[in-house]
């Protein structure tokens, strides 16, 4: 679970932000996505092989 720790005199807006920051980088989100259908295994072949192909395509 992403925690952070509010300090002295630190604006709301700024521990929001680093919150969100921590959130996201934890990958909670990408999980809960991920588990909110059920999805085939050669459907998920495909999504990687897709990811992988787009990965490949910004790097060259």
């Amino acid at each position: 679970m992403a925690e952070v720790v509010v300090k002295e005199n630190e604006p709301f807006d700024q521990a929001l932000k680093r919150f969100k920051r921590k959130f996201q980088q934890s990958g909670i989100l990408a999980e809960i996505k991920k588990h909110e259908y059920y999805e085939k295994p050669s459907e998920r072949r495909k999504k990687k092989a897709r990811a992988a192909k787009k990965k490949r395509n910004r790097r060259g």
